[in-house]
């Protein structure tokens, strides 16, 4: 079915909200969303013009439309006829063309082959924006921003995109990570504001990520310092959780909630307090992110990588039992795929999400019920919107929330420790690993080229079983 173009008529126009319609959309992730919702407008316009009659009566022309035997007369009476008796028929019609739209959007994006022998793909160089009206300079210094995005979308040949970024990156002087497999694109860069733009602009003007808005590009201060350098490569999944994009997917999500909304369901459950025994607010974050912010009143499981996600959903299953699940993490994209782990178990009322993660929220509602910092994966390891320090100083216990590598060379810990026991020499992440950093320093032995276990990797339990209060 072709894509009905825009009717005029959709101005003010009185939609019937289902709720089976609303939790279907929600679903889908953000830019999707935005094209179903589209799709639902120009159909129903679409379906309202086939009912519209034209008459000329004393000189003009009058207008009205005929439907179920029945004759409006005016804009919104035939809007609230066909929107309450044929919500259904509308509805179907709608994904009849967002399939097609999808389907059109996946054959564009993907490279021309041709079976003539000798011939070349499509020049990823294409989709690189000319820059030559923009100096060197300006690519390389001012004032700059950090970016986090993900687009779940299915990639044909990873490999391309990802050749694809990493040569829009270097040409626009940007650092970060970016992760591309068959499922989609995650990416966190940064650059100055100049260069940042242009890469969004890149990006949301590709074929395969068209569906992709400004507005999906968190943003915080900062710029290419804040990473080492530029790791682009491509993977199974955009976001390590462990298991089969094919058998768990993104489509099958929870219920985004925009920040608004999440606001709400979070203050409704600080009224209740102790009383509120039907909701769990999920922080689906690891330990150290959650150690130095998270919401009020969340459960904030103590597990070291996202991978251990679905292993503490199978052994805690009773937390979440019957119950309405409000889950968060940094930009949103963990939530993707692990609220749809969460309802495969289908032991929840209701799971719900947060669009656009902590990041969104703290856009809006900087004085809201997340408090502390929020962890970035980037050498800043943390931002702030608030005042409030939820953890302490690892040796002394003082108020403190600003990370550090652990000392003693191969560990990749993080450490919270405060300058007056940094300026006692407590560097480490614990005292084993201290202990291990001044013997290697009277040493001159071979240090190992691995990562290294100390007390705070044997001490943790990789899938902690929590008990709610």
């Amino acid at each position: 079915m072709a894509s009905p173009e825009p009717c005029t008529e959709l101005i003010d126009l009185d939609f019937d909200t289902s709720l089976n319609r609303l939790k279907e959309e929600k679903q889908l992730s953000a830019p999707l969303r935005k094209y179903y919702s589209l799709c639902r407008r120009k159909t129903f316009g679409a379906f309202v013009v086939s009912r519209r009659h034209s008459s000329q009566e004393e000189g003009s022309i009058q207008t009205s439309w005929c439907c179920c035997d029945q004759i409006f007369k005016e804009h919104s009476a035939i809007h609230k006829h066909v929107s309450r008796t044929h919500d259904a028929e509308i509805q179907q019609l709608t994904k009849s063309t967002f399939e097609c739209l999808l389907s059109q959007l996946e054959k564009e994006a993907k490279p021309q082959q041709t079976d003539e022998p000798g011939t070349e793909p499509v020049d990823m160089f294409a989709w690189i924006p000319d820059i030559s009206h923009i100096s060197d300079e300006q690519l390389k210094k001012g004032p700059g921003k950090v970016l986090l995005y993900y687009c779940y979308c299915h990639v044909e040949d990873p490999h391309v995109i990802c050749a694809w970024q990493r040569a829009l990156c270097e040409k626009l002087h940007l650092t970060g990570k970016v992760r591309v497999a068959r499922e989609g694109v995650n990416g966190t860069v940064g650059g100055t504001e100049v260069a940042t733009d242009i890469y969004i602009e890149a990006m949301c003007s590709h074929p395969l990520f068209k569906i992709m808005f400004k507005e999906d590009f968190k943003t915080s201060d900062g710029g290419a310092e804040c990473f080492s350098d530029l790791r682009v490569g491509v993977h199974k999944e955009i976001v390590p959780m462990g298991v089969e994009p094919d058998v768990i997917s993104y489509r099958h999500s929870g219920i985004h909630l925009e920040p608004e909304e999440f606001h709400r369901e979070v203050e409704a459950l600080m009224d209740k307090g102790d009383l509120c025994n039907d909701t769990v607010l999920l922080d689906c974050r690891n330990f150290y992110e959650s150690k130095i912010g998270q919401f009020t009143q969340c459960l904030a499981p103590n597990i070291r990588k996202f991978s251990y996600f679905p292993d503490y959903v199978d052994q805690n299953l009773e937390i979440f039992r019957d119950k309405k699940v409000l889950m968060y993490c940094t930009g949103g994209i963990r939530c993707e795929r692990g609220s749809a782990y969460l309802r495969s178990k289908d032991v929840c009322k209701e799971v719900y999400q947060l669009k656009g993660g902590i990041q969104k929220y703290l856009e809006r509602f900087p004085e809201g019920f997340y408090r502390g910092k929020l962890f970035v994966f980037d050498e800043r390891y943390a931002i702030s919107s608030n005042d409030d320090i939820i953890s302490d100083c690892r040796y002394c216990g003082c108020p403190w929330d600003r990370y550090q590598l652990c000392s003693t060379e191969f560990c990749c810990q993080l450490v919270l420790s405060c300058p007056v026991c940094r300026q006692d020499g407590h560097t480490a992440c614990c005292p084993t690993c201290q202990t291990k950093g001044k013997a290697r320093s009277r040493e001159s032995s071979t240090v190992p080229q691995h990562k290294e276990e100390c007390e705070c990797t044997d001490g943790r339990p990789r899938i902690p079983q929590d008990v709610l209060e």
